[in-house]
């Protein structure tokens, strides 16, 4: 199972060589792959592009779980749509943002494994959100990412971290 990476390689140079991308852009592209099928309600490739023990993790107002509802196919992609703002990997994982009006703001991590399939999720609604990533030798923490939306300025939300 997994992904066809020939659906997405990128673009040939002049001389007709596709270079090898890193992992990190197959992951992001996967996951863009992803919330296009999630937009088209295409079932077949979302259950290509996740684990069917995806391991999911919320944080937010319990009404607001809106992805895990789709992916169940408990309501379906025409009640909420997600149109990532912003799209970051790190190593094995992904992170996109999106916000809707003064009301709605999201952050998603998605881990995806060699193969390219998505095995663990993990959603933050309404919730402002700093990724560090440790360092295995020191075991230091760096800021890689942090939550970017515009609604901030106007409302609080609460804090959280994530260490990778």
């Amino acid at each position: 199972m997994g992904i066809n990476h020939n659906e997405i390689m990128p673009e040939q140079d002049e001389e007709g060589i596709s270079p090898v991308p890193e992992p990190q852009t197959w992951n992001k592209k996967t996951v863009k792959m992803l919330y296009k099928a999630l937009a088209h309600g295409q079932s077949e490739t979302i259950a290509r592009l996740v684990a069917a023990d995806l391991e999911y993790w919320y944080h937010g107002p319990p009404p607001r779980q809106h992805m895990m509802k789709i992916l169940t196919g408990e309501s379906s992609h025409t009640e909420f749509k997600f149109k990532p703002r912003s799209i970051m990997a790190i190593g094995d994982r992904v992170i996109t943002e999106g916000w809707d009006g003064f009301k709605t703001y999201w952050v998603h991590v998605w881990t995806l494994n060699k193969e390219g399939v998505i095995i663990q999720f993990r959603e933050y609604f309404n919730t402002w959100l700093t990724v560090l990533l440790r360092a295995s030798e020191t075991g230091d923490e760096f800021p890689v990412w942090q939550s970017d939306p515009w609604e901030r300025l106007h409302r609080s939300l609460p804090d959280l971290v994530l260490a990778i």
